[in-house]
């Protein structure tokens, strides 16, 4: 009759042990870890492909004009006078600094932060399994660079010197495609994390 060896089953009861640790209370430091991840590459993601408004040009914004006596002047042209009314001291980017402000004036006054560091500070909200960061533009017409909008043909619009054509602007869908980008990159990303973290667990 033959013999059977000897098992020595302690070390799969300690690797038990520490599976079940990770399950329970590393597990949530896991998943909130992972939604921040995600959360930040959505936000650089999105910040890349948000418009910067520039300054129009309207034109030459000053013109030499000689007076009666001979003497030249320097006088604003119309471009001019619509430059120093609607653009003078204009700094774009609001709309993308507002991916990383907490309120419009915050985005206007050139304050955001970095995508990593603000997306590690937004609340992570937990309903059963699933992990929610709620990414907001605090910008008042963000949903209109989104999504588009609707505009009257024909009326002048003093700030652009010029009357408007179409009727309908198409939007940008930055945080659309950026969302779509991230769903088809999450799986991945998550699986590197959870074989890094299951690392940590088996090297204890």
């Amino acid at each position: 009759m033959a013999r059977w060896g000897q098992c020595d089953y302690r070390q799969l009861q300690r690797l038990q042990q520490e599976l079940q640790r990770f399950q329970t209370a590393e597990l949530d430091a896991f998943c909130r870890k992972a939604s921040a991840a995600l959360a930040a590459r959505l936000l650089t993601r999105v910040i890349k492909r948000t418009p910067v408004g520039v300054v129009p040009n309207l034109g030459a914004r000053t013109a030499k004009v000689t007076g009666r006596s001979g003497k030249k002047y320097k006088m604003l042209t119309r471009a001019g006078e619509i430059y120093e009314n609607y653009w003078a001291g204009y700094m774009g980017g609001t709309l993308r600094r507002g991916w990383t402000a907490k309120t419009e004036q915050e985005a206007q006054s050139g304050g955001g932060q970095d995508p990593v560091a603000y997306a590690a500070s937004l609340p992570i909200a937990q309903n059963g399994g699933t992990y929610t960061i709620e990414i907001v533009n605090p910008v008042s017409y963000a949903s209109y660079v989104e999504f588009g909008h609707r505009q009257q043909p024909g009326r002048y619009v003093p700030a652009l010197g010029k009357q408007l054509k179409v009727a309908w602007v198409e939007g940008r869908f930055m945080l659309t495609m950026s969302e779509q980008e991230i769903k088809a990159l999450a799986p991945g990303l998550l699986q590197q994390m959870l074989e890094q973290a299951l690392r940590e667990v088996f090297r204890s």
